[in-house]
């Protein structure tokens, strides 16, 4: 059995999780719920109002605007 190596935005998810106490489950339903559509809006939004880094919101935000789950 060969480990599946995750790439990507997602490769961020267990240290966003660690270090926010959220699930990403919950960053991406805010994401969505979010009126902000353009992707550098929404990256701004979550470093302004919620804490965010810049690399940690940018890859909640193209994960979940790629149609991730």
């Amino acid at each position: 059995m060969t480990e599946k190596t995750v790439k990507g935005p997602a490769s961020y998810f267990p240290a966003i999780e660690r270090k926010y106490g959220r699930p990403v489950g919950e960053w991406q339903e805010l994401i969505r719920s979010s009126p902000l559509k353009r992707h550098m809006e929404l990256v701004a939004w979550l470093k302004d109002e919620h804490g965010l880094g810049h690399g940690h919101a940018n890859a909640l935000v193209a994960h979940t605007l790629a149609g991730g789950e």
